[in-house]
């Protein structure tokens, strides 16, 4: 169990919000899955324990935006990281927006196209809970090229990018602490797949959520998978956003 009361460090995943093209069907498969409740006041916050750890938007139906959730990074001058995202070839894909109070943001993509917002804290710091089950546990980045974006993350939010070769898997670490990973996309993955972050939420049981997620309107992808860092599933809500469940029983 892990609760937070002060801003992230700079670079630290600190939010994951989703633009949803049905809000009800999303809160109640989300309610259902995880127990969330919510409160809405213009923006819906998705509570655990009656804190927030996720965020949800509506978007028209027509919209050309897909359903996602969009990792957001911590950033102590969400202007000057916008500026160093273009410096070293990224791009800005939503201005820097001011929720009076909460914060500042934007949302921009990295020098391989991987989407993902900025997150200046105000009042609104991110996800009060996480590393539990019901809340975000990892975000993860997957690169079709992998030093390019490894590079990019380091000169714009000035992270340690920290190798390992045999598990194929590369780190994102901020004072000394890993905060996010990162893969190269092989020729294993279908080419219509765009360099993305993918965001972990805890269970207790991958095999249980899993069946929940179908039960719920959602779909499986694939089987649950052991890995260096735990068992894990891929799935996705009734909408169509891809996220992963893993097991953090044992933590």
């Amino acid at each position: 169990m892990s609760e937070l009361t002060t801003p992230y460090a700079h670079g630290t995943p600190a939010w994951v919000e989703q633009l949803t093209t049905d809000l009800k069907a999303t809160k109640d498969f989300y309610r259902g899955l995880f127990g969330w409740d919510y409160e809405t006041d213009g923006y819906t916050m998705a509570l655990l324990r009656g804190k927030p750890v996720a965020g949800l938007r509506e978007m028209p139906r027509d919209a050309l935006f897909s359903v996602v959730w969009t990792t957001f990074l911590a950033t102590d001058d969400v202007d000057e990281s916008v500026d160093l995202t273009a410096e070293h070839g990224g791009t800005v894909l939503v201005p820097v927006f001011e929720m009076e109070g909460p914060g500042r943001g934007a949302i921009v993509a990295d020098s391989t196209g991987a989407s993902f917002g900025l997150w200046e804290a105000g009042t609104h710091i991110g996800a009060y809970v996480v590393n539990e089950p019901g809340a975000v546990v990892w975000n993860e980045l997957a690169a079709r090229d992998l030093d390019r974006a490894a590079e990019f993350y380091r000169e714009v939010f000035d992270v340690e990018v920290e190798s390992a070769p045999e598990l194929g898997y590369t780190r994102f670490k901020v004072e000394d602490r890993a905060v996010g990973g990162a893969y190269a996309m092989t020729g294993a993955v279908p080419a219509d797949i765009p360099p993305h972050w993918m965001t972990y939420f805890g269970v207790t049981d991958v095999e249980e959520a899993v069946a929940r997620v179908v039960e719920l309107g959602g779909i499986a992808v694939g089987e649950p998978t052991d890995s260096a860092f735990g068992r894990f599933a891929t799935v996705g809500d009734p909408l169509g956003a891809p996220f992963r469940v893993l097991d953090v029983a044992a933590g």
